[in-house]
């Protein structure tokens, strides 16, 4: 996974913006539909790195206070 999103997401975090990630989380999920629906290349690991990172904000929003 990238250390990008890594350091995006903990910025976030720590500035409890909430509605940073779920917009981050609604682009990141827009972007893995559209990879899954891509024909004449191969985007197995561009899904999955989506995926990945899908992943961390999902953690982040879970880890954050409920508003």
């Amino acid at each position: 996974m990238s250390l990008s999103i890594e350091l995006i997401v903990g910025g976030y975090v720590k500035l409890n913006e909430r509605k940073a990630l779920e917009n981050l989380l609604s682009h990141r999920r827009e972007l893995l539909q559209k990879l899954n629906c891509v024909t004449g290349i191969d985007p197995k690991e561009a899904i999955a790195q989506v995926s990945q990172e899908i992943t961390v904000i999902e953690k982040a929003l879970a880890a954050l206070a409920p508003e």
